[in-house]
C-alpha cells in the first residue's frame, strides 16, 4: 500500500515537473509572443481610438483642461528635482563619467518610470473595472491593457520632451544617442503591454493585487536607480538594485538621455530578452484566464 502511494507520487511529481517545463519551453514562448504581436497589431487601432477617448474625457470640464496631460509628468520631475537637487544639493557632472548634471541624472530614470507607474497601477483595473465589456462576448478584452499602455506613454513623450528642453538649455545640444529613442520607445511599449496583459488577468482573480501593486509603485522611484547612483548603495544592498529587471529599462534610458553612450550595454540586451519574456509570458496567461472572467465578474 505504501509502494502504491509512493509510486503515485511520484508519478504526480513527474507530472508537475512536466507541466513547469512546459512552461518555459522556448518553442511556446515563442509561439505566444508571435501571437502576441499579431493580437496587438489587430486591435491596435480600437486601442488608439480608445486611448485618444479616455485622454479627451479625462480632463473634460475642468478649468485647466488638457494642460495637465503635461503637467502631471512637469509637477512630478520639478518636485523631484527640488528636493534632490536643490534641497539636498548632491553636485555630479562635468566629467567623462558623469557628463552632465545631477537634474538630467534625475530627469533620464523618471522618464522611465513616470510611464511605467501609471500602467503598473492602471493595469489592474482594466478588466475589472469593465465588467460590463467582458460580459459583451464580441469585444476584444486585449485591448483594454494595450489602451492603459498607450495613455501612459504619453507621459514618456513629455518627459522626453522636458529633458530635452533643459538638456538643449543648459548645453546647447543634446547626444547623438538620442536617434535610439525609438528603440528604447519599442523596448518599453513591449515590456508594458506584457505587464498589463499579466495584471489585469491574474487581478480579476486576487483583488489584493492592486493594493501590493499600489505598494510597491511608491516604493519603485528608490528602489530603482533613479535618484542615485548604484555606487552609492552600501556594498551589501547592491544586489537588490542590479537584479531589479526595471533597473535595465531605467539604465537604457539614461544611456540615451544622461550619458550620451552606451554605458550599460548588458542593460540594452537583458531588457530585450525580458521584454519578449514578459509579453510573451503576459499574453499567454490573459488567454488562459480570459474565459473565467465572465463567470469571475
Amino acid at each position: 500500500m505504501n509502494t502504491a502511494r509512493l509510486l503515485h507520487a511520484a508519478d504526480e511529481s513527474v507530472r508537475l515537473c512536466g507541466r513547469v517545463l512546459r512552461l518555459f519551453d522556448p518553442v511556446r514562448f515563442v509561439g505566444a509572443a508571435r501571437d502576441g504581436f499579431y493580437v496587438v497589431k489587430r486591435h491596435w487601432r480600437l486601442a488608439v481610438a480608445m486611448a485618444r477617448r479616455e485622454l479627451s474625457t479625462r480632463y473634460a470640464g475642468q478649468m485647466m483642461g488638457s494642460f495637465w496631460i503635461i503637467g502631471h509628468p512637469l509637477l512630478q520631475m520639478l518636485i523631484f528635482v527640488f528636493l534632490f537637487a536643490v534641497v539636498f544639493n548632491q553636485k555630479m557632472g562635468g566629467t567623462f563619467d558623469l557628463p552632465r548634471d545631477y537634474t538630467v541624472y534625475i530627469l533620464s530614470g523618471l522618464v522611465a518610470w513616470l510611464s511605467i507607474l501609471p500602467v503598473l497601477t492602471g493595469s489592474c483595473y482594466s478588466i475589472v473595472g469593465n465588467a460590463a465589456l467582458v460580459k459583451q462576448f464580441n469585444f476584444e478584452l486585449e485591448a483594454l491593457p494595450v489602451k492603459d499602455v498607450l495613455t501612459a506613454m504619453l507621459f514618456w513623450f513629455v518627459g522626453v520632451a522636458i529633458v530635452s528642453v533643459y538638456t538643449l538649455w543648459s548645453y546647447h545640444s543634446v547626444p547623438w544617442t538620442y536617434v535610439l529613442l525609438p528603440v528604447v520607445l519599442v523596448v518599453q511599449i513591449i515590456t508594458l503591454i506584457g505587464f498589463a496583459w499579466l495584471l489585469s488577468a491574474v487581478a480579476v482573480f486576487f483583488r489584493d493585487l492592486k493594493d501590493i501593486v499600489t505598494v510597491w509603485s511608491n516604493l519603485g522611484v528608490f528602489l530603482l536607480p533613479i535618484v542615485y547612483l548604484p555606487q552609492w548603495v552600501p556594498e551589501i544592498f547592491r544586489p537588490f538594485v542590479y537584479s531589479n529587471p526595471l533597473s535595465c529599462v531605467i539604465w537604457m534610458h539614461q544611456d540615451v538621455l544622461y550619458f550620451g553612450r552606451i554605458e550599460h550595454p548588458v542593460s540594452w540586451l537583458v531588457s530585450t530578452i525580458l521584454a519578449l519574456l514578459i509579453f510573451s509570458t503576459g499574453h499567454r496567461v490573459f488567454q488562459r484566464l480570459r474565459p473565467l472572467f465572465g463567470n469571475v465578474l
